[in-house]
């Protein structure tokens, strides 16, 4: 049995329908439900009884407790997060709560859970955090990618949040000996990322024939990692990762902002064409850049092949096209999770930077 939080929201949701479809392991998925956590990502798992949804908070210890003593899970996988930078621009303080106040409370509860475990159960108990590389801060366009070992130097409410968790986690294995391991991701995308993030906006807002607002020179470099693939590395930590260690989790793929976008074009207009014929690249629109914005990231990922024999199954090419295509033939999804607040949320954003 998995205890799986954050389990409703867009990596976390790709990992339990990775789960279910390539294990028999049960997984209890708990989840706030937060403007970013959506029970449709799970609709195919409705009546699964290998996936068993709860509707809760990780800073409700009661609530986490009773769910370790229920269930017993051998491992607890914290996806659980704030995660957009814009937002905690906007409002840091939701992301001090979910990712520092939040991530305390369930190490809390898991660590008196952990303690109470006996023999093989809890030798070979699990706690995996899933983080992301802007813990590191940014670099220079020729500086070497960041390593496991890169200082932290977080520029953004939400990177100085997750920096605070990942410390957190760290603590708990030095200080009380629990069996932790930590994840840190490069750039995710892929199906049921929510509209926000730069993937999904370019494509929601080329098909309504709205803007494609990109920031600054859009030369802002990132490393891009399919979320299947990510799953797939977070399923190996888990097996066979080394207590208290940390793996730095990338596709190999740096590639600026604006390329990103005029991919994402170039791919719609060969799958669904404007009705006037011209290229959706037209629709880009250049905004004021965003405060703090880290120029460039880059994951080396050596570690996780070196030790553990990791590497992506997709190239850039072949992950952006399959994301593409899901999102043309998922448009009930996008309409269901395009709501007011996402629409009020996008306008007060983008308005503010208009060049």
């Amino acid at each position: 049995m998995l205890l799986v939080t954050g389990g409703a929201g867009f990596i976390g949701a790709n990992f339990v329908l990775d789960w279910v479809a390539q294990s028999d392991e049960a997984i209890i998925n708990l989840d706030a439900l937060t403007y970013a956590g959506n029970r449709e990502n799970l609709a195919s798992l409705e009546g699964n009884e290998q996936h068993n949804f709860v509707h809760g908070d990780i800073a409700d210890t009661a609530l986490v407790s009773a769910l370790l003593a229920q269930h017993q899970p051998r491992a607890i996988i914290n996806f659980a997060a704030e995660s957009h930078v814009d937002r905690s621009i906007h409002g840091p303080e939701d992301f001090i709560q979910t990712n520092i106040v939040g991530t305390f409370k369930l190490l809390e509860a898991t660590r008196a859970y952990w303690g109470s475990l006996k023999g093989d159960a809890k030798r070979n108990f699990r706690f995996l955090h899933v983080s992301t590389d802007e813990v590191y801060g940014s670099l220079s366009k020729d500086e070497p990618a960041f390593t496991e070992t890169h200082q932290y130097q977080p520029n953004s409410p939400y990177s100085a949040s997750k920096a605070a968790s990942d410390h957190l986690v760290r603590a708990y294995h030095h200080t009380y000996g629990m069996p932790v391991l930590t994840t840190n991701c490069s750039n995710n995308y892929g199906p049921y990322h929510f509209p926000e993030k730069l993937i999904p906006l370019m494509i929601v807002n080329a098909l309504a024939g709205k803007a494609l607002p990109v920031y600054g020179d859009g030369q802002q470099i990132r490393d891009w990692l399919y979320v299947k693939d990510h799953c797939s590395a977070i399923r190996r930590v888990l097996a066979a990762g080394t207590v208290g260690e940390v793996y730095n989790v990338g596709g190999w793929n740096e590639k600026p902002n604006l390329e990103i976008v005029h991919t994402v074009c170039c791919i719609l207009d060969e799958l669904r064409g404007r009705a006037d014929g011209k290229s959706y690249a037209e629709q880009i629109s250049y905004v004021t850049d965003r405060p703090g914005h880290d120029r460039r990231y880059a994951i080396d990922a050596s570690k996780l092949e070196r030790e553990l024999g990791w590497k992506p199954a997709e190239t850039f090419e072949t992950g952006i096209r399959k994301t593409v295509l899901w999102y043309l033939e998922n448009q009930a999804w996008v309409a269901n999770v395009l709501s007011g607040n996402y629409r009020d949320w996008v306008a007060k954003n983008y308005a503010e930077r208009q060049a």
